[in-house]
């Protein structure tokens, strides 16, 4: 697996991304193309539109030029990669694709982004049915929206495009933040244990829907707990925290502590705390001194929904 993989999906429909405008969606729709998950399948299952596809599939082209779709990224940033899915589509996947990225910033209109100058990321590569095609990207330009381009037509499953979150932060002038979310540029940087489900999941936008979409570790046999190092989204105050524990019902931790670093210095920001299972939790912190990272330890192993980490950058 590429490095880049373990960046978060800043097109993820979770994530607040969205496809904007394709050219064609005629046997299946465009919005799939985001979904969270795996691509599905069940053979021999026809609508009205031909054999259902967990996808983004077009018709057969008939006259010259290619198909495309546009996604505005719910978090943009700096693109490190991409992968293009065509699971399932094994006699109706396109032949080629590229992939190219723009900035627009605000809420512009589909047509107002089609009409932006476009930065290729990923050039004309050739494509296999039925299989994931990583693509290493080295542009370092920030970008708010990407183009897939398949040629001539055909289906996609999944497009994955991970990078590095970088939000404008100025709306937040004068204001409080959540400094360790995912979409204002958190990042969880190191993990004990991620047996089970992702750490950046508990700083994603949006609550869990259910264990998968947390962070939850294997059992720990031996001594010692488990934790996750968060990188906020800047030097700044955490003022209060919230540890949620929705969905852990036998296998949340019994206990958490939170850790402020700040170069060589650490700050308490919350002694260890006694955890109820499914349950959201806030503790409003005394600390006044900034900090860049946070540990979150939990005692001794287990699950967490969500970790909020509210704030002023300093």
């Amino acid at each position: 697996m590429s490095s880049f993989h373990r960046l978060p999906d800043l097109a993820l429909r979770s994530h607040g991304g969205s496809v904007t405008a394709a050219s064609d969606e005629s046997f299946a729709e465009k919005e799939s193309l985001i979904r969270p998950g795996r691509p599905g399948f069940r053979p021999e299952t026809f609508g009205n539109k031909g054999q259902v596809y967990d996808g983004w599939e077009t018709r057969r082209r008939r006259e010259p030029g290619h198909d495309w779709a546009v996604v505005r990224l719910g978090m943009p940033g700096v693109i490190r990669g991409v992968v293009i899915d065509t699971a399932w589509f094994k006699g109706n996947y396109p032949t080629h694709a590229r992939v190219a990225a723009t900035a627009v910033e605000g809420h512009p209109s589909p047509a107002e982004v089609l009409a932006a100058p476009w930065t290729e990321i990923v050039p004309l590569s050739p494509l296999k049915g039925d299989a994931e095609h990583a693509f290493e990207v080295l542009d370092e330009g920030r970008y708010t929206h990407v183009r897939l381009d398949i040629h001539p037509d055909g289906g996609v499953a999944r497009l994955r495009v991970h990078g590095e979150v970088r939000p404008d932060l100025s709306v937040h002038d004068g204001l409080g933040l959540d400094l360790a979310a995912l979409a204002n540029g958190g990042l969880v940087t190191a993990c004990s244990d991620e047996f089970y489900s992702a750490p950046n999941n508990v700083i994603a936008p949006g609550l869990a829907r259910h264990q998968a979409e947390g962070w939850e570790t294997a059992r720990r046999r031996g001594g010692g707990n488990d934790w996750l190092v968060i990188r906020l989204a800047g030097r700044g105050v955490v003022r209060l925290a919230e540890i949620d524990t929705t969905n852990l019902l036998f296998n949340s931790p019994g206990a958490v502590a939170l850790t402020g670093v700040d170069g060589e210095r650490e700050v308490e920001l919350l002694p260890r705390t006694r955890l109820q299972p499914d349950t959201p939790h806030r503790f409003r912190l005394a600390a006044e001194e900034p900090v860049t990272h946070v540990r979150v330890d939990i005692y001794p192993d287990g699950g967490l929904a969500r970790v909020r980490l509210h704030g002023h950058l300093a």
